[in-house]
């Protein structure tokens, strides 16, 4: 396992009940190992205006190999209509930790 291996996938939700949801059903469906929700505000442009919002964001732990698919679960599952999904890799990790990341993702 390198650390180019593992990545912090990122989506918002409105809602902390279903950015929660969105979460569980992510980690249950072992893309990925485990799944981060905090509050946010966020300041964007849709629809030619300038908005604002509280939203939760989530950060997902997941690998290259299940990345396509998570992105795929996300835009299938997820309310808003254009969601962001943004893959970083990790650059630098805990040997231990990226195992235990590689080893949830891997699957039954």
């Amino acid at each position: 396992m390198t650390t180019r291996d593992v990545l912090v996938v990122t989506t918002t939700h409105d809602a902390q009940e279903k950015a929660r949801a969105l979460a569980e059903l992510v980690v249950r469906e072992r893309l990925a190992a485990c799944a981060q929700v905090y509050p946010i505000g966020s300041v964007y442009r849709w629809e030619g205006e300038v908005r604002s919002a509280e939203e939760w964001r989530i950060d997902f732990k997941t690998t290259a190999g299940v990345v396509d698919r998570l992105g795929a679960f996300l835009r299938e599952h997820h309310g808003y209509e254009t969601p962001e999904v943004v893959a970083v890799p990790v650059v630098a990790g805990s040997e231990a930790y990226l195992a235990w990341v590689a080893a949830e993702t891997a699957g039954p």
